[in-house]
């Protein structure tokens, strides 16, 4: 069998020893952020995306050597495992080549052709089989199928008989695999998709108007079109099929097994192949290219939507800061909700700046008030609903006070989601749903990932179909992204929620209660190690997890790094070689920058790590993120009517799909900077150009009131 461990070290080019470390830390348990950061010497300084690109592949060989071990033992109980087949099954590297191996051999509802066997029919196949090689001997198919009528087994005539055989040999044909690889492959070629609209849906009612008459190769649909084409079947407004040249695949088939030149048998050929292309094979096969080029799909969406999660999960954080978040509305109001420099709930009220002059002055006031009181730095403004309208509220309360704070428009997708789930209830039990909404929006702003990890990745807005694709997948990408968001960036174990460290590096769900309840009766955590005391957090998962914990203010300085307590020995030796208090750790890194590291390299402290040592101790506590920008949206460009051709407008970049990314003006409707339009040159991969929460300058080409369409470009604009 397969030699998994070799074989992945030659595909993916590694050294075999640094692929049998990794994959040995990952039978132990260790998470792949864990192996990234602290096992550089022992896996060749792998980096997060290979590690798990070698962990895919290592769960897929491993389940496909599962899966032959199964179909060896079920093809061997039917005696019929020749070494011949054996040895192809064992070279196996594909699901899709090792299930056609097994087709034949794979238990089967009764079909034309195990009837026909039943009536004693096989034995006539293989009779024709005999006279279909180049030099076989003239026999007539008639007089040796009227030897097989039989009344009691319902063969009435030779005629019945010769059907009853071509099933069998039709079965047969359509169960071989070389034939169905070559075929598989020419409709991935050369096929062509072919979608149209219903009758019962007119021209221009539909969002799926431009498959209504679509043709597009096989090889080079896009993913975001073989997903619109799932989907509006799916909704019962178009149909798809694969074109091919049938006389072409037909002609395939009769040089592949027809090999007597006798004008009868030919025929009976001929017309045999039509009928195992036809009824056994086409289906099933262009069922099987339609599945590929899904998956295809799927992974190549899942990859986009992975990037714009870790963007948006990244996004700079304005800071801890005192702030006003307002989730806007009209007739309902604007929630207010206030939040201290930690992110804790303080006050809430409801103001109503849009019902009249009368209560636009009480809700002026009110704000103000809050301003004054709290000392408020920042004021989020949730983008939904009266979102422009309220910004103009602001800027004219903002007038009137000498405090100045910074006022941003906040991306409030999935905030819905979050208000009305058991973490927002759990987290605030006696508040209402909208208010909980509005403390999200300000959160968000503070620390977008400690925020947005509440909430489901798919509430958040920022893939193209998410609901389309394999969702056993995205789930298991979107939260691998989580995880190595929150360990890159790191957390504050002092203050961060039972959903933020529970993505921690070997911290579970139960760990992370466990933190928090701790921490409820015991104080804020003095040092990493008093992590030991909290219940069901054992050294395995102390080893995994106290890196990414940061404790501010702590007993230890390192214990606010990402230096792992495993290297605090090393550090404390070097400090005292250079005569340097730790709790002057910045002097550290400055002069050991002339110093030969290998000195201090151990067994299990190498040079990898020595360099990311000296990296921490720079720049001890620091946040690895972007620094903080906004986007200011043009006064007065406030509904999609306000917009004209040519305007030049600043935004923000809230989702980027494979054609091109999404862009919010103030306007209520996103906005599309086609991939043709990002840039002045060719562009391949929008992703290379643009990022979820980047703020661009853009122009506007077109606006389509009807359609609520708003097309732009960032040609020639001046970024």
């Amino acid at each position: 069998m397969l030699n998994i461990p070799q074989f992945l070290a030659t595909e993916l080019n590694l050294k075999p020893n640094y692929v049998e470390n990794a994959l040995a830390l990952f039978t132990e348990g260790a998470t792949i952020p864990f192996v990234a950061r602290y096992r550089k010497e022992r896996t060749g300084e792998m980096n997060e995306t290979q590690l798990r690109d070698l962990s895919d592949r290592y769960t897929y060989l491993t389940e496909l050597e599962s899966r032959k071990s199964v179909i060896l033992n079920a093809i061997a109980e039917q005696g019929k495992l020749s070494d011949e087949l054996k040895q192809k099954i064992e070279l196996c590297l594909q699901k899709t080549e090792l299930e056609d191996l097994y087709l034949p051999y794979r238990p089967k509802r009764r079909t034309r052709a195990t009837i026909a066997k039943e009536k004693g029919l096989d034995k006539l196949a293989e009779f024709i089989k005999s006279l279909n090689i180049k030099n076989a001997v003239s026999g007539d198919l008639n007089t040796e199928a009227a030897k097989y009528i039989n009344a009691e087994k319902d063969i009435k005539s030779a005629q019945e008989a010769l059907k009853g055989a071509s099933d069998i040999l039709a079965e047969e044909v359509a169960e071989k695999a070389q034939l169905r690889a070559y075929l598989r492959q020419f409709f991935l070629e050369s096929g062509i998709f072919i979608s149209r609209i219903k009758d019962e849906y007119p021209e221009g009612t539909t969002k799926f108007e431009m498959y209504r008459n679509y043709q597009m190769k096989v090889s080079n649909i896009a993913p975001h079109n073989m997903l619109a084409l799932c989907r509006g079947e799916k909704e019962k407004i178009l149909s798809y099929e694969i074109a091919f040249d049938e006389d072409y695949v037909i002609s395939y088939l009769e040089s592949q097994e027809i090999r007597s030149k006798q004008p009868h048998i030919r025929k009976f050929y001929q017309q045999m192949l039509k009928d195992a292309f036809n009824r056994l094979m086409k289906n099933s096969l262009t069922n099987e290219v339609i599945s590929e080029k899904k998956q295809f799909a799927d992974i190549e969406s899942i990859k986009t939507f992975e990037a714009n999660l870790r963007n948006l999960l990244l996004s700079a954080p304005a800071g801890m800061k005192p702030a006003i978040a307002i989730d806007p509305g009209f007739r309902t109001g604007c929630k207010v909700a206030i939040l201290d420099e930690t992110g804790k709930f303080l006050e809430y009220q409801a103001i109503f700046p849009h019902t009249g002059a009368v209560k636009r002055s009480e809700a002026a006031k009110i704000l103000e008030n809050f301003i004054k009181k709290y000392n408020i730095e920042l004021i989020a403004i949730g983008n939904g609903t009266a979102s422009r309208e309220t910004d103009e509220f602001v800027v004219q309360v903002l007038q009137n006070t000498e405090c100045q704070p910074i006022k941003v428009m906040v991306n409030e997708s999935g905030a819905s989601v979050y208000s009305a789930s058991k973490v927002a209830i759990a987290e605030f039990p006696d508040l209402d749903v909208t208010v909980r909404g509005a403390i999200s929006i300000g959160r968000r702003l503070q620390d977008p990932l400690a925020e947005l990890v509440k909430i489901d990745p798919k509430s958040i807005g920022v893939g193209q179909y998410q609901h389309d694709v394999d969702q056993k997948l995205l789930k298991k990408k979107l939260d691998e992204t989580v995880e190595s968001c929150v360990n890159y960036v790191g957390v504050d174990l002092n203050t961060a929620s039972i959903q933020l460290l529970t993505s921690v590096s070997g911290i579970t769900s139960t760990i992370a209660n466990n933190i928090v309840q701790y921490r409820n009766q015991n104080g804020a955590f003095k040092n990493r190690r008093e992590l030991l005391k909290v219940a069901k957090l054992g050294p395995k998962a102390f080893e995994q997890a106290a890196g990414f914990l940061r404790i501010r203010g702590g007993e230890n300085p390192l214990d606010n790094t990402a230096v792992h307590p495993e290297s605090y020995a090393v550090v404390k030796n070097i400090a005292a070689d250079l005569n340097i208090p730790l709790k002057q750790v910045t002097q550290i890194a400055e002069n050991l920058k002339k110093a030969d590291l290998k000195k201090y390299v151990t067994d299990k402290v190498g040079e990898p790590t020595l360099r990311d040592i000296i990296g921490e101790l720079e720049k001890p506590g620091r946040d690895p993120r972007a620094e903080f920008k906004y986007a200011t949206f043009k006064e007065g460009i406030n509904e999609i009517s306000d917009l004209e051709e040519g305007m030049e407008l600043e935004g923000i970049v809230t989702n980027v799909a494979n054609f091109g990314a999404f862009v919010d003006v103030g306007v209520h409707q996103d906005g599309l900077v086609h991939i043709s339009q990002l840039a002045n040159q060719f562009v391949k991969d929008p992703k290379e150009i643009v990022k979820v929460g980047q703020v661009v300058k853009v122009k506007v080409l077109e606006v389509n009131q009807k359609l609520k369409r708003i097309g732009l470009s960032m040609k020639a604009v001046s970024q």
